[in-house]
């Protein structure tokens, strides 16, 4: 930042590309997705008990968000061996090491906006 003549703040070098934060926010930022990570962190679920557990949000919502996990590596789809077919999710390293950035997010919220 530098200033003007008038004493007002101008842009020197502006970022062309989104940061590292923004870039982490855009995939972890969708409502639902910290939620999502977190019921998969122990075990796969299968997809209409994952929908269940995740109240207010729709099948439509969460099947969104849970390609938009895929997509980024965080949960894998795991196409089960039974009749009738089902299938179930499951979070990855990747997804992992963002729930520990979510974790510390929820510790934060806990202390500073109780």
């Amino acid at each position: 930042m530098e200033r003007d003549g008038r004493g007002r703040k101008k842009v020197v070098e502006s970022c062309d590309e989104p940061c590292a934060i923004e870039k982490g926010m855009r995939i972890l930022g969708g409502k639902w997705t910290g939620s999502i990570l977190w019921h998969l962190k122990d075990e796969p679920v299968r997809f209409n008990d994952l929908a269940r557990m995740i109240g207010g949000a729709s099948k439509k919502m969460v099947s969104e968000r849970l390609r938009h996990l895929e997509d980024h590596g965080l949960v894998r789809r795991d196409v089960l061996d039974t009749s009738p077919p089902g299938v179930a999710y499951g979070i990855t390293r990747r997804g992992r090491a963002a729930l520990r950035c979510l974790d510390e997010l929820r510790r934060w919220s806990e202390a500073a906006l109780d």
